[in-house]
């Protein structure tokens, strides 16, 4: 597996260089990411190129033995861009034209912006591309943000012709005979901001397919830069792998867009602060499946992690003994082939002069961080190669979508608080808790494989997702939906039919109303004889070929379903009408996988977690993560632990202590 990190010694005198390498030896580095922000010094002046520090830092690791993962320096323009074509700096969302400063700060509709970052791109390509040390190509850093200049107006009016041929189609799914919006020209198109059709912020619209369409558009005009940079490498390189950075759970970006055009996908694990181990945990893997599924399954690549802390918010707290290397296993027991940092060496100046680092200003390798770091090294050295290329055995999928988490968020009702993140997320926890193998996936899936489909809020429903679920559960599989779905078509335009939409058949019922309250007023449901707390949206439906498994306790529709089971063909489709607390949450999902036995080993033993990769030779490989404060006791199969050596039998003590992992080999 590839450990390593960003390695930045441009920042550094060669004698540092020396040190740093004795270091990494230490640590069983074996890969180091070079150029991520070297634009500048790259190419001090539009006429000028200088590759000579560049060429330093690639024979040294070349020398080393390392392996590269060379970048391309466009996740931050350097000055003199900006001053000679102030038109490649951003116009915010309030119409605001940026000068330059920070990243993620450059037009991507801006034709000088893309032209000498494509060139800077084959430069380095035709410059290293022979060099057998670079194993992967990375462009670009960490895509996201948005401009609303009038290059990207024009751009996205363009994007509109080709999505929508003429005016007369794009009235039609913008619904612009409302608030008399009817379009007569192209030119009367202007990008959703705070001066034309927001008021209150990005997430409130007056017209919610305008903004849709922006949101698909930004993230296409972002893709337009990698694909045209990996081009201009494929040109010199054809068939070394490449790959961008992307953030996990990140919304103004529409990673299933961009998958087909990454050879491996790769991300930054940057989990969000919460106070509780487990929940973070959950998190991680959701992340982590989320970019396993962008390529059907495939291994990914971790880009960076912090080995200690961030520097980006308001409180950042150092990694306790063991949970970098909890982490990090978790990471290989989700798919990944590679589990890299930022920073390989701690930055002196800037924003992450305090940003977690393998080494620190001093470059002391004694200290706990660093015995820490080399340890995980030495580990995956000795597993070596045995999980590479295997993929998770899932039988349940959980289904993503981009277009449902911005509509969603965007609707002018029913409830503003609603985070379709929040949502996600706890069905997944639910899910993870049980030790369900899970794939995260987008609703352009193949759902054939599954036993058990799972999407929360999926409030978009295209092309023939529903007949595609309707096959699912017809087979015998279980499709389990919520409140909020089924609503809106891709257009973001409300079907014309009973709520959910093209769902209400499978699911043997009717949406009459939707009702919201504050955050604070909660409404109980009882479930299998326990109460759970529902908030946020309550659905009042009516059952017409459905089972009742849960009703509202309170308000005028007391007694109404909240939870209810259709059976279908050989198969079953669960609906939740409200937006329930964990407990209900996990009392759904453990009901839905009981119908396929599919709860994983240790289920019933709290934040411990079991996840299966099985190799391209057959081999099965079983991670068993103790993210909790007990000791974990009871071995759940046989095999071999390849950090130890030690045979396990089915029912052993594993005597595994918090924060500890297993990598076992089953036969």
């Amino acid at each position: 597996m590839g450990y390593g990190g960003d390695y930045n010694p441009e920042q550094w005198p060669r004698e540092v260089w020396d040190r740093d390498y004795e270091a990494f030896s230490l640590a069983h580095v074996d890969t180091v990411t070079v150029g991520v922000f070297a634009w500048a010094h790259l190419q001090p002046a539009e006429d000028r190129y200088d590759f000579s520090t560049l060429d330093a830092i690639v024979e040294r690791a070349t020398a080393e033995g390392k392996r590269i993962v060379q970048a391309t320096p466009s996740g931050a323009m350097p000055p003199w861009l900006a001053h000679a074509y102030p038109e490649a700096c951003r116009v915010d969302f309030e119409g605001r034209r940026h000068v330059y400063g920070q990243r993620h700060n450059a037009c991507p509709s801006s034709p000088a912006f893309r032209r000498l970052s494509v060139a800077m791109a084959s430069r380095l390509a035709e410059r290293y591309g022979d060099n057998p040390a670079i194993v992967a190509w990375h462009v670009g850093n960490e895509y996201g943000g948005a401009c609303y200049c009038p290059l990207c107006a024009a751009a996205f009016r363009e994007w509109l012709r080709k999505r929508y041929g003429g005016l007369e189609r794009l009235n039609a799914a913008w619904n612009t005979t409302f608030w008399s919006h009817t379009f007569t020209d192209w030119a009367q198109v202007e990008p959703p901001t705070v001066l034309s059709e927001h008021w209150r912020g990005p997430n409130h619209t007056a017209f919610q397919g305008v903004t849709l369409d922006y949101r698909r558009f930004m993230s296409d005009a972002l893709l337009g830069g990698f694909v045209a940079e990996k081009a201009a490498i494929r040109e010199h390189v054809p068939h070394t792998p490449v790959t961008t950075n992307f953030m996990g759970l990140y919304q103004p970006v529409d990673y299933h867009r961009w998958a087909p055009h990454l050879d491996f996908a790769s991300w930054d694990n940057y989990p969000p602060e919460d106070p509780s181990a487990s929940r973070t945990a959950a998190r991680m893997a959701l992340a982590h499946g989320l970019v396993r599924g962008l390529r059907g399954g495939a291994p990914f690549w971790v880009m960076e992690q912090t080995p200690s802390v961030t520097a980006s918010r308001d409180v950042n707290a150092v990694k306790r003994p063991g949970v970098l290397r909890l982490w990090s296993w978790q990471s290989v027991a989700h798919g990944a082939d590679a589990v890299l940092y930022f920073q390989l060496r701690q930055s002196r100046g800037a924003c992450e002069k305090y940003h977690g680092a393998v080494l620190d200003h001093a470059g002391r390798t004694d200290t706990r961080l660093f015995r820490e770091v080399a340890e995980l090294g030495r580990e995956f050295e000795l597993v070596g190669d045995a999980v590479l290329g295997a993929r998770t055995p899932a039988r349940v999928a959980l289904l993503v979508d981009w277009d449902s988490w911005w509509a969603v968020e965007m609707s002018d009702g029913p409830n503003r608080n609603v985070r379709y993140v929040d949502v996600l997320a706890a069905y997944h926890r639910a899910l993870w808790q049980a030790n369900a193998l899970v794939d995260v996936v987008p609703v352009t899936a193949d759902l054939g494989r599954y036993d058990v489909v799972v999407a929360p809020l999926l409030h978009v429903v295209k092309g023939d997702l529903a007949d595609r679920v309707a096959e699912v559960v017809l087979r015998g599989g279980t499709f389990l939906t919520t409140a909020l779905s089924g609503r809106v078509d891709e257009d973001d335009n409300a079907f014309l039919a009973d709520v959910p939409g093209p769902f209400a058949g499978l699911l043997g019922l009717r949406v009459e109303e939707t009702d919201a309250q504050r955050p604070d007023v909660v409404n109980p449901v009882v479930l299998s004889g326990t109460a759970h707390e529902a908030r946020h949206v309550f659905e009042v439906v009516v059952p017409e070929d459905a089972e009742v498994l849960a009703t509202y306790g309170a308000d005028f529709y007391a007694g109404t379903p909240a939870v209810t089971r259709a059976r279908r063909g050989a198969g079953s489709a669960w609906y939740v009408a409200t937006l329930l607390d964990d407990g209900g949450v996990g009392a759904v999902v453990d009901g839905v996988l009981a119908e396929h036995g599919l709860a994983g080993p240790l289920a019933d033993v709290p934040d411990v977690e079991v996840v299966e990769r099985v190799a391209p030779n057959g081999t099965r490989y079983a991670f068993v993560l103790n993210h909790g404060a007990e000791r974990v006791v009871t071995c759940p199969f046989d095999g071999v632990d390849l950090l130890t050596g030690r045979e396990l039998r089915s029912g052993d003590d594993l005597a595994l202590p918090p924060t500890a992992a297993l990598v076992v080999r089953c036969p």
